[in-house]
C-alpha cells in the first residue's frame, strides 16, 4: 500500500477499473484545510489521461511492474508474436495491448514488455526512435523549400505522417515513437 506522499512520476497504481501511470503530480498544502495531491494519470490499456485529486488520507495500491526485453517477430491477425532473445520463449500479445504503436513496430525490433508480477501484460514500450522507409508520398515540386508545412507521407507499415518537401518515396527516415513525428533522414 502506498500513501499520497509516495506519489511520483512514472509510478503505476491500481485505480478504479485499471492500471494507471502517474504522468504529473502536484502536492498542494493550502493555508486552510488538509493537504491534497492533484495528478494526471494515463490508463495503461486505453492511453486515456485523466485528472484526479487524492486527499492526504487516501491509500492506493502500487503495482510492481517488470520490464523485459523481447524481439518482435511477426504479426498473426490481431496478435503480435514476441520472443525472448535469451531463452527463445515466445509470447503472444493482443492488439488491444499494443494500441497505436502497431504502425511503428517492425519485424526483428527490440521492444520492452511491461508486465505485473503475476504475469499480466500491461503493454509495451518501443525505443525512442525507429527507422522506416517511405512507401508513398507526393512528388517534390520545384519551388518547394525545406521550410514550410511539409507533405503527407506513408511508411512501409502504413503510418501516416508529415514530412518535409524534400523527402522522396524510398528514403529511410527516423521517427520519434513518443509523438509519431518525423525527425530526420536516416
Amino acid at each position: 500500500m502506498a500513501t499520497v506522499a509516495d506519489i511520483r512520476n512514472g509510478m503505476i497504481i491500481e485505480f478504479k477499473d485499471g492500471y494507471y501511470t502517474v504522468v504529473e503530480f502536484l502536492h498542494v498544502k493550502p493555508g486552510k484545510g488538509s493537504a491534497f495531491t492533484r495528478t494526471n494519470m494515463k490508463n495503461l490499456k486505453t492511453g486515456k489521461v485523466i485528472e484526479n485529486t487524492f486527499r492526504d488520507s487516501d491509500v492506493m495500491t502500487e503495482v510492481r511492474v517488470e520490464k523485459t526485453k523481447k524481439e518482435f517477430l511477426y504479426r498473426d491477425g490481431d496478435f503480435f508474436i514476441l520472443m525472448d532473445s535469451e531463452t527463445y520463449e515466445q509470447i503472444t500479445v493482443g492488439k488491444e495491448q499494443i494500441g497505436d504503436l502497431e504502425q511503428l513496430m517492425m519485424e526483428n525490433m527490440e521492444v520492452s514488455v511491461l508486465a505485473t508480477a503475476a504475469g499480466e501484460i500491461l503493454g509495451i514500450e518501443l525505443p525512442t526512435t525507429v527507422i522506416q522507409t517511405i512507401a508513398e508520398c507526393e512528388p517534390n515540386v520545384k519551388g518547394n523549400t525545406a521550410s514550410g508545412s511539409g507533405k503527407v507521407a506513408f511508411t512501409e507499415t502504413g503510418l501516416r505522417l508529415m514530412v518535409p518537401f524534400f523527402v522522396e518515396a524510398g528514403e529511410k527516415i527516423k521517427i520519434d515513437t513518443r509523438t509519431g513525428d518525423y525527425i530526420e533522414r536516416a
